[in-house]
């Protein structure tokens, strides 16, 4: 018998109702058009990630927090295609109760306010167009730079984290993006 990639064996193995978007090379699969799960391939293992992972009821405990920003995306590890062929059935169940969530308009809580380093209070009062820059941004985006500024242990380490910054927030990119 030939052996499969856990990628392949995973995609091979996906409920019929999932399609596979064909500019990815790996998902994110869908239903109805809405998006539900994505292979992720990672250096040392290969993911299965719902987008509403969090509202998933995961009885056999498989899936897990992405990292410690994460809100919604859950996510199973797999390291090898043992992995993928010994939880089949709770991968098709996750499958299943994936699509259902989004098929009832299920949503996550909306994220708690943002919490603005006073630094960054400091610059928006003394530069509005700098404030009406930041705020165009995505909630995504605004919170990515928040995190990022929010890291830094000294208030001086802040202050030059927003000044590198600057740039991309006045021209609406995050951080992230080139």
């Amino acid at each position: 018998m030939a052996s499969h990639s856990p990628s392949s064996r995973l995609a091979g193995r996906s409920p019929r109702r999932l399609n596979c978007a064909s500019y990815y090379v790996t998902g994110p699969y869908t239903h109805d058009g809405k998006n539900i799960c994505i292979i992720q391939r990672m250096n040392d293992f290969l993911a299965l990630m719902f987008f509403k992972g969090a509202l998933l009821k995961d009885p056999d405990g498989l899936l897990e927090v992405q990292g410690p920003n994460s809100r919604a995306g859950y996510r199973m590890r797999f390291t090898g295609v043992q992995d993928v062929v010994s939880r089949e059935a709770g991968i098709k169940a996750c499958i299943r109760e994936a699509i259902e969530v989004e098929k009832s308009g299920l949503r996550m809580e909306k994220a708690k306010d943002l919490d603005y380093p006073e630094e960054l209070v400091a610059e928006f009062d003394s530069n509005p167009e700098f404030k009406a820059a930041f705020e165009r941004l995505t909630l995504g985006r605004r919170r990515g730079y928040i995190m990022h500024f929010s890291g830094a242990r000294q208030s001086k380490t802040i202050v030059a984290r927003i000044e590198k910054c600057r740039s991309g927030i006045m021209n609406g990119k995050g951080l992230q993006d080139r």
